[in-house]
């Protein structure tokens, strides 16, 4: 029993390390704000963390459009 719940708790954090590494490249050094993966991953992600991307994206790329999620109500503004 012990044995699995280590092998648990390795695959949870091997997960959480990999999709958190690729949605961290995505927002802080990705090419392009839509990126669908990246996309994906920033709309999983909790609020605060969404919101602290969003806004980073909008620095690294002003003028642009948002990608979906972090878009205001029009779809033309950045959360």
């Amino acid at each position: 029993m012990q044995k699995l719940l280590q092998v648990v708790c390795v695959v949870l954090v091997a997960a959480v390390v990999m999709f958190g590494g690729r949605w961290y490249m995505y927002v802080a050094r990705g090419e392009s704000p839509y990126d669908e993966v990246g996309i994906a991953l920033n709309g999983y992600a909790p609020a605060p963390m969404r919101a602290w991307g969003c806004h980073t994206m909008q620095a690294r790329f002003p003028g642009q459009l948002p990608p979906y999620g972090c878009s205001g109500a029009d779809g033309r503004r950045w959360i």
